[in-house]
């Protein structure tokens, strides 16, 4: 029977101590943890740290891109060295995977990236990934590990997706931990602290918006503390941190793909009717599109939103923005078709 997939994520703040090096007695209970788990599953790691442990050697180091590119650099081979040291102990390889955003944009790209995991898995090899810092541009780099970590998972279909941190989970005012989020509404996301830690890209917020994506694709997600003892074996079982339930979802892996890893170029507002025909599986017809927000090309992934500004869902476009808005007769031209629409 094919192994189920376990993404794991950990931040830099869950790694590292507060000199800002690599906790080493952290990092090898993570990996015991993972040991065990490595028998009944195919697992990933998305790692943070790798700046963290490079940054000591950059003179005057201030945290501009550059440093950051050259500590990303330093730090990698560092970081990976540590885990194969630790995972050597128990005789499982590793594999580093260093991950740009084009490689989710061009299904092609990501086919190419799902089958080496693949292979990796049918060896007994854990991948190790992280952003390829050296040469991801600004405009193109993931916001933080944690929308890599969410696009990894939806992509290659994990069942779950832990996401380790320096907190015990989701907090709400009085501080006490949110042990079950099984809907996304406003009074949750207001739950997310604005700040972040000093040595990482992410805070709370960025957490809950990718969990809501992965959950709404159908993935169990797990915020919890790093720092704790058994804490990756006690997140799976909902012992610690916040269980966000994942929905039941029929979307195949193009659609999963098309809802994350595209790049979403354009958007559009749609009236109530239209909104009410995607709730039941319809095409989007351009008669139903109030406005255009942002321009799109033929082909190209699109975000399609309410009256109220929510995003709805996206979509791949079958004519381009500027074909859409010279159309005079708009009754019967699909702007997206249904097999290729995925609801949010």
């Amino acid at each position: 029977m094919k192994k189920e997939l376990l993404v794991y994520k950990i931040g830099t703040a869950g790694i590292t101590n507060k000199q800002g090096l690599i906790d080493i007695k952290v990092l090898q209970e993570i990996v015991r943890q993972l040991a065990l788990l490595h028998k009944n599953y195919n697992i990933l790691i998305v790692s943070s740290g790798a700046v963290g442990t490079g940054k000591k050697f950059i003179k005057d180091y201030s945290g501009k891109i550059e440093e950051r590119k050259a500590a990303a650099a330093i730090g990698n081979p560092i970081l990976i060295q540590k885990y194969a040291n630790a995972f050597a102990k128990y005789d499982i390889a590793i594999a580093q995977s260093l991950c740009e955003r084009e490689h989710f944009s061009n299904r092609k790209k990501f086919l190419q990236l799902r089958s080496t995991y693949e292979e990796l898995w049918q060896n007994n090899i854990i991948p190790i990934a992280n952003e390829n810092d050296v040469v991801s541009s600004y405009e193109l780099k993931f916001s933080d590990n944690d929308e890599l970590a969410t696009l990894l998972a939806i992509g290659l279909n994990a069942t779950n997706l832990l996401i380790a941190t320096s907190v015990d989970g989701v907090l709400d005012a009085e501080n006490n931990v949110v042990s079950t989020i099984t809907k996304f509404d406003q009074s949750i996301l207001s739950l997310a602290r604005k700040d972040k830690t000093n040595v990482g890209l992410g805070g709370m917020l960025s957490k809950l918006t990718f969990a809501k994506l992965a959950s709404s694709l159908g993935i169990q997600v797990n915020i919890f503390s790093a720092k704790k003892e058994n804490s990756i074996l006690d997140a799976l079982e909902n012992k610690i941190g916040t269980f966000i339930q994942a929905k039941t979802v029929a979307q195949s892996a193009r659609q999963k793909w098309l809802a994350s890893g595209s790049n979403v170029i354009g958007s559009v507002e749609i009236d109530t009717g239209a909104k009410n025909a995607l709730l039941k599986r319809k095409s989007l017809l351009a008669v139903g599109v109030q406005n255009i927000l942002h321009q799109f090309g033929n082909g190209e992934a699109f975000e399609i939103v309410d009256e109220e500004g929510h995003v709805v869902a996206v979509a791949k476009s079958k004519i381009s923005s500027k074909q859409l808005a010279d159309s005079s007769n708009k009754q019967n031209i699909i702007l997206a078709h249904a097999d290729e629409i995925v609801l949010l």
